[in-house]
Order: C-alpha cells, then structure tokens, then sequence
C-alpha cells in the first residue's frame, strides 16, 4: 500500500483535497481546523456522529457517516487515525486509485512545521494538563496559538485550534514513537514512566525513544528535575535545558507549596533562586504543581512574564476528562479522569480523597490486556487505597483477548471489590449503593465516561 511516512518538507504539495478516515475523533479535529483555515479543501468519513462532526459540518466540510470506497473520490490526500485498520475499504480504494495515504501523526508533523515555534509536550502522564495550560498561557496573553491537544479545553472551546499567532502547541504522543514526527523548538519532558512496554520491550527503549524526541528540539528542552528517567535522559544531551521540580533546586522551583482550599495549591516560583511569579492553581491536585512549573518554564522561555503565568494558571481550571467534575445525583458527586496507569490513578485517587467527601469510589476500566497484565500488583495497590473499587470488563482496544488476564484477577488482589458486566452495570451499582457525601470517579481512556454520564441521567 501506498503509505507515506518520515519527514518531507514537500508533504502537500500539489494537494488541494484532504479525505480523513475518521475525521470525528478529536485527534483529527485540530489538523482539520488548521488545514481547512489555510484553504484546503476537506472531506472526512467516522462511524459515529458526534460533537465534532457537527462542527466540522458547521465549517463547511463534507462528513459521509460510514466507510464506503466512493468516499475517497476526488481526493488528492488520505489521513487515516491508527485506530483505522488497513483492511478499511476506503484504504483498499485508496491503494487501487494511488492515492498517498498518511497517518495523523505523520501529518501532524507535517503541520508543527507550519508554524515558526512549535512547543511539544511530552511525559507518560500529565501530557493534555501542561499542554492545556500552556495553551491558556499564550492564549490569554494575546498570541493566538495553534494548539493540537488530547483533551477539550473549555478556553477554546475544543481539542485545538488553528492561530494566526508564530507559536503551534501540540501534545506529543509516546506510543508507537509517535512523537518523532515532530520538530520542536521547545521540548517538553514531564516524566517518563513504565508504559507501552508492549512496544518498547524495556523501559531502556523508552527511555531511549525520549532521547531522540528531546534531541530534535531546535531551541531548548524543558525537563523535570525531579524525575530520575528523565534526568537519566537530559544529562548526556548538548542542548539547551531548562529545569522544573519541587525537591530538586532546578532552573524552576516551586516553594512555599500551600493548600488555598482543600485539594488545591498555591506557591512560588523561583527563577535560578529569586521568586518571579506566584502560582494559584484552580486545578485540584498537588501533581498539577509540576504541570504548571512546566508552563512556566516556557513561559518565560518564550519571553512572557510571570504575570502571565500566573493569569494561565488561576483561570484554567482543568481540561475535558482530567477531573472533569461532571454533577451530582442524590447528593453523591460525579467526576471523571483518563486515568489508565497505576501512577495516574494513584494521583488522581490522592486528589479525590484531598477533597474531604465521605466515601470514595473508583470505578475503573482497565485498558489494554498487555498494560493490566504487567502492571496488575501495582494497579491493585493504588485502587486498593481507596474506599470502593468497581471493575469493569478490560476494553482490549487494538489488542485480541488471550484470555490471560481478566478483570476478575486484579479484583482478587483488591478487598471489597466487585466487578460487574458492563458501564450499565457499573453506573447501577454505583447509584444503588453511593451514600450522600460521597464521590464517585470514573477511570480509564476508553469510553468509561459514559457510565459517569449514566449515573446522573
């Protein structure tokens, strides 16, 4: 088949229409909206229709609901998601007819090209956060920047944006490497922990993949000092670093680290040991303070002041599905994270609990058989810390059931909880047996969201 793939600074040339397979998932919408502003002509196909495809039809662009070969007539360009798999028939029209095929995230990076500065965030975890956060920040502070982001930021009303600022923000995605596709000018490292190990095989390989992702940043990478894998990874680089962290005296430190209201934090910044902002977080969670020591890193990185910083970081007040409190029913309240590695869930449990409700519940779906079956002692101990687990069925996304690992084998290695058969199942039990005062929150980055919306229906 015709696919395309590595760098190529000619990408689009001579392609007037663009057919996206699976043009409602939100990691297409912000290449959409970019590419549809700089005058391409956009067709698309998904399966479900949706809040995106409305708004992609509102612009103007032709969406067909299902996969059918004609769909691809009269396009110069494909773009396919990874979710699409190769049999689709409008991949196989596609190949027939010799029309270049592409994955998102080749033409992503294609896109983060488009832009004279691109700031590219990556980390196993806190990715959507700090790039939300840093988007807020140049947004507010009239730059007008691009964005291509995991999760809906309220701010800008979506996943992303086209701008006709100089600055294109975009998450930088680890698995399957990604993340390689891009150019960054500022690189961004949060973390790196043991996941998608079902690619990498050894956490060295990981390691390894953020090394050649920090090496490609073209002005300065941004680093967590506090983190051993990246330290590991930054120490041996001949770049430009900037360092963020709590414990560690790095180029950026928060102290004075304070609670305003249960669960959420204020502090200081210093700036190579003199306070230069003040930072009120109106997102809930003391991991949040290393999301917002990033944005200010790059903050004043790209000349901003800590005035800026410090307006970013009081109004963002998180992004769609990273504590998303969605409602309350019966005086239980309702809340949902994407939350899908023992490390995130152990963060977003520790806010849960900050927050001085009666009762916690998790309610958790675990993702990929792979990732439960390796990490399954430390998915067990982080949701055991808690007050009420429910389980549900592990969604295998692009992995086939083996039959080695089932939900009911991490349930056995968690006191008191159940595992019931479906999201109807769970947001039953949940609105069956929650007490007034408590807080339920729901797991997971496949679709357990809608037993959360369920419960308050």
């Amino acid at each position: 088949m015709n696919f395309l793939s590595g760098f190529n600074a000619n990408l689009l040339d001579g392609v007037k229409r663009l057919h996206f397979i699976g043009i409602g998932g939100s990691g297409m919408y912000p290449l959409v909206q970019i590419l549809h502003a700089r005058g391409y002509t956009i067709t698309g196909s998904d399966v479900n229709e949706g809040s995106i495809i409305d708004s992609e039809r509102a612009m103007g662009i032709e969406v067909f609901m299902g996969h059918d070969a004609k769909n691809v007539l009269g396009a110069d360009m494909i773009v396919y998601s990874a979710a699409i798999h190769k049999d689709n028939p409008e991949l196989r029209e596609a190949d027939a007819r010799g029309i270049p095929m592409l994955e998102r995230s080749v033409l992503l990076g294609y896109v983060s090209r488009l832009y004279p500065r691109s700031i590219c965030v990556a980390g196993t975890h806190g990715k959507t956060t700090a790039t939300s956060m840093i988007t807020s920040l140049l947004e507010l502070a009239g730059q007008d920047p691009a964005a291509v982001i995991g999760g809906k930021l309220p701010l800008i009303g979506g996943y992303g944006k086209n701008g006709s600022g100089n600055t294109i923000v975009i998450e930088a995605c680890e698995f399957a490497e990604t993340f390689l596709h891009l150019t960054p000018d500022i690189a961004v490292l949060l973390n790196i922990d043991n996941d998608h190990l079902d690619y990498y095989g050894t956490m060295g390989q990981l390691k390894f993949a953020f090394k050649k992702f920090a090496l490609m940043a073209r002005h300065t990478i941004v680093a967590n000092a506090d983190d051993a894998n990246v330290v590991q990874v930054i120490n041996s680089l001949d770049r430009t670093v900037r360092t963020f962290g709590i414990q560690s005296e790095a180029d950026y430190q928060a102290v004075n680290i304070r609670e305003h209201k249960p669960g959420f934090y204020e502090f200081d910044v210093l700036e190579w040991g003199y306070p230069v902002a003040h930072l009120k977080l109106s997102a809930p969670g003391y991991h949040n303070i290393y999301n917002a020591l990033a944005m200010a890193a790059c903050c004043f990185t790209v000349g901003l002041t800590g005035e800026d910083a410090a307006a970013a970081a009081e109004s963002f007040k998180g992004a769609g599905r990273r504590f998303e409190i969605l409602g309350e029913f019966n005086g239980v309240t309702v809340a949902d994270d994407y939350a899908h590695h023992p490390t995130e869930i152990a963060a977003t449990l520790k806010t849960a609990h900050a927050l001085g409700y009666n009762k916690v519940w998790a309610v958790h779906q675990p993702f990929t058989y792979s990732r439960t079956r390796e990490l399954l002692d430390d998915f067990a101990k982080v949701l055991a810390d808690t007050d009420h687990v429910v389980l549900t069925p592990i969604m295998g996304s692009r992995e086939v059931d083996d039959g080695s690992v089932k939900s009911e084998d991490l349930a056995a290695k968690i006191p008191g909880s159940v595992v019931v058969a479906g999201l109807k199942e769970a947001a039953d039990y949940v609105k069956e047996h929650a007490q007034p005062g408590d807080f339920v929150i729901t797991m997971g980055c496949g679709d357990i969201y809608k037993a959360a919306h369920m419960m308050l229906e």
